[in-house]
């Protein structure tokens, strides 16, 4: 590892060019022992190395990260840890200690503070993974109360083997996020030993094409029309015709519409890819903007008027549009046997639900279809790109629309201006509504 002796200031750290491959070390000119390491992906780590008295051998004493931690904050953290050492102690022995103590919640907490939510806009979906598949004896392997040096390959083999049963690809991620963990614990020192989650085999992983069919969409309108929260509505309808993700949806601010060129610019630190977006909106999508508007002098398109934020994940909200789809099916066929369904005064929709299932299986009803399985929100998304596909868009202008990112495509789509897009959109659209059976011209007002 090549050293340097630099007098260590802001400005000279930060004009430091990273190595190609390895580290490049640099020494600090006024606190013998201070040491600044660069790798080849441009972290660069503030460290002490001195010689440890217990182990009797050179010790090294991680401090933190530049620019998280100041010159002159890793100047006094070195001179405490060079006292220590002075007066007899060993910071390094105490450290190897806190590592085999520590247990693997302890170490994901410093992930997550250290790493996840200063650099990951999906660091919440990390917790909750956690939470459900590593901190709770579900599985029989409970990883959060387990010391990090306890946890091999072996275990995490059989946690993913456990996981994939039912759930293969999040039995990938599970894995991906152990890897994740400990390889950030080596960055910092943490974790000395090969990273265990390296060479798990991984589950195939087949992509989901899940979209509303043609006999769907009408299923889908007249159930999003008997919805009575109209940003629910105005919600779910949006990330069918724009295409966007439904974190963008839910977080649409009006600031960044623009009526005059009928776009809405999602900033690149809100999109997936780090990209700024330009998104159509079809005539359909504005007459949604403008029943969002009513009443609404919030910054969020899509308003929870309960706490004045933008709407929150919806999934309950789905729920309860398939179930509002399966009870009109089921109302249907029990009608075709001269049964018909009668609403008593203190129905909900769940009590509905559950009484119409038990009349068509008393009537032996066939209830094969009743209810759209295995569709999802962000299936909404693959509808619109669907479509596009059916009327006849290309590969490219259906990529430039969902805002997706390929080094294959990026510089046709740079080329791209949004005229073709919005044609693209506008055709897809029709075909969605002349395939739900209504005008291109419905509003989402009651």
């Amino acid at each position: 590892m090549a050293s340097n002796t630099i007098n260590f200031t802001k400005t000279e750290l930060l004009k430091i060019v990273p190595p190609t491959s390895g580290r490049i070390q640099y020494n600090d000119l006024k606190i013998a022992g201070l040491q600044l390491r660069v790798s080849s992906t441009g972290v660069k780590t503030f460290s002490v190395y001195r010689w440890g008295k217990t182990s009797n051998k050179p010790e090294r004493i991680t401090i933190g990260r530049f620019p998280d931690i100041s010159v002159e904050a890793a100047r006094s953290k070195a001179e405490e840890i060079i006292a220590t050492f002075a007066l007899g102690g060993d910071p390094g022995e105490a450290k190897r200690k806190a590592r085999l103590e520590m247990t693997f919640k302890a170490l994901f907490e410093i992930y997550l503070e250290r790493h996840a939510k200063p650099h990951k806009r999906t660091w919440k979906g990390d917790q909750s993974m956690f939470d459900l598949y590593l901190s709770n004896d579900l599985h029989g392997l409970n990883f959060a109360k387990m010391k990090i040096t306890a946890i091999d390959r072996s275990l995490i083999s059989q946690l993913h083997s456990k996981i994939g049963k039912t759930h293969p690809t999040t039995a990938n991620r599970v894995v991906a996020l152990i890897s994740s963990i400990y390889g950030r614990a080596m960055d910092w020192d943490l974790f000395t030993q090969i990273n265990p989650a390296t060479r798990i085999k991984k589950f195939k992983e087949v992509s989901r094409e899940r979209f509303l069919q043609t006999d769907e969409l009408p299923r889908f309108f007249e159930a999003l029309g008997q919805e009575s929260s109209a940003s629910v509505r105005g919600f779910f309808l949006m990330c069918l015709l724009t295409g966007a993700r439904r974190g963008n949806v839910m977080s649409m601010r009006w600031k960044d519409i623009d009526l005059a060129t009928r776009t809405w610019r999602i900033p690149g630190d809100q999109s997936k890819n780090g990209l700024v977006i330009q998104v159509v909106l079809g005539e359909e999508a504005i007459a949604i903007l403008a029943d969002c508007k009513i009443d609404n002098a919030s910054e969020w398109v899509f308003l929870n008027r309960s706490n004045n934020n933008h709407i929150a994940e919806p999934k309950y909200a789905w729920q309860r549009l398939l179930d509002t789809d399966e009870l009109t099916q089921l109302r249907l066929r029990l009608a075709a046997i001269g049964k018909p369904f009668k609403q008593l005064s203190n129905d909900t929709l769940t009590t509905m639900l559950e009484r119409a299932r038990l009349l068509a299986q008393r009537y032996e009803i066939d209830t094969t279809g009743s209810r759209m399985q295995d569709l999802r929100p962000h299936d909404l998304r693959r509808t619109l790109g669907s479509y596009q596909a059916i009327t006849g868009s290309s590969l490219p202008i259906i990529g430039k629309s969902l805002g997706h990112k390929s080094q294959a495509a990026t510089q046709i789509y740079a080329r791209l201006d949004l005229d073709p897009v919005r044609n693209s959109v506008k055709k897809a659209t029709e075909a969605m509504y002349a395939a739900a059976g209504i005008s291109t011209q419905a509003k989402t007002k009651d």
